[in-house]
């Protein structure tokens, strides 16, 4: 098969195509490069899909519906997986237009394209923010007509229109909502990598809140290959992607850090934040009966595999700049 994955040198982006590419299928990335947070981790991981066969990427931003329609034209994808998004609550407090115009119309421009060249499959990656407030665990069918970022609020606007076009034109389309991805290669500005490098540094640790806060934590290994699932003819579905398990504190993941690392954290306590959710966790009942997905990689597993990437690379890491 040949796909299209936007936002391929991004952190679950690459981690996509990574498998795609393992499935030998052949895949086109797009990706803008933009710089929300350091450019040397997108180029190194771009660095890598690079050397791998049945990959091209070009530097296109979705926004740009005159070079997107380029590559659509060169190209008979089975399917598009559209990844691109400004992410980040906080962020999207300081600078929602960005938002809007990447997230809500990059979608509406891949939407476009897909309808035109009657693309059979699109996939959607959203968000477990939506579900700030909700009873937990969250449940696919709970009312999320509430966000409370312009992040979760941009992803609503792609969700709906993404039903939208699937009514309308009868496209199949899947939605998988992410819950705290983590892994090796992350975005600085995620928890894990934060305070994996502020603990070797021996920095002060910049924590929100009393630090209970909890994440149902999802390796990124374990997103990408339900996103991957989640390719199957659906009609319209949306799929919680998550640990499906008791969710784990900051706290536990910052005693754990210590304990891997072998140092203590110094913890610098700020006050919580608005926009930010006391906690996330998922109901992943929906993913094993449609996707026969499941998390396999423990987190305590996953938390180590980080730390070991991080000494293995920590010359690399030594000057990423945290957002």
């Amino acid at each position: 098969m040949k796909y299209l994955v936007t936002g391929a040198a991004g952190f679950i982006g690459h981690e996509v195509v990574t498998q795609l590419l393992a499935q030998n299928h052949e895949v086109v990335g797009v990706d803008n490069l933009n710089d929300y947070y350091d450019l040397k981790l997108k180029e190194k991981r771009l660095a890598d899909l690079s050397e791998k066969k049945k990959f091209e990427f070009y530097q296109i931003d979705i926004e740009d519906m005159t070079a997107l329609e380029s590559v659509f034209s060169l190209y008979e994808f089975d399917a598009v997986l559209n990844l691109a998004a400004r992410a980040g609550v906080r962020y999207s407090m300081e600078n929602p237009d960005i938002y809007v115009s990447t997230n809500v119309q990059g979608n509406l421009n891949l939407l476009n394209l897909a309808k035109k060249y009657q693309i059979k499959k699109y996939v959607l990656a959203s968000t477990s923010s939506l579900y700030a407030g909700k009873e937990m665990p969250y449940t696919e069918n709970l009312d999320v007509s509430g966000p409370i970022s312009p992040y979760a609020a941009t992803k609503k606007a792609a969700e709906t229109m993404c039903y939208t076009y699937h009514h309308l034109y009868d496209m199949d389309i899947s939605i998988v909502r992410y819950f705290t991805v983590y892994g090796p290669m992350s975005r600085p500005d995620m928890a894990q990598l934060r305070f994996m490098k502020w603990i070797d540094e021996e920095k002060e640790i910049e924590l929100f809140g009393d630090g209970e806060q909890a994440r149902d934590f999802t390796h990124v290994k374990d997103i990408a290959r339900g996103t991957i699932l989640a390719l199957k003819p659906l009609g319209y579905e949306i799929i919680n992607l998550g640990g499906g398990q008791n969710p784990i504190s900051i706290n536990t993941m910052i005693r754990d850090l210590e304990k891997l690392l072998d140092k203590k954290a110094k913890v610098d306590k700020k006050p919580s934040h608005k926009a930010d959710m006391q906690t996330t966790w998922a109901d992943i009942s929906k993913a094993k009966r449609l996707l026969g997905w499941e998390p396999v990689i423990s987190f305590e597993e996953g938390l180590k595999d980080c730390v070991n990437y991080y000494l293995e690379h920590i010359d690399f890491y030594k000057d990423i700049q945290l957002n």
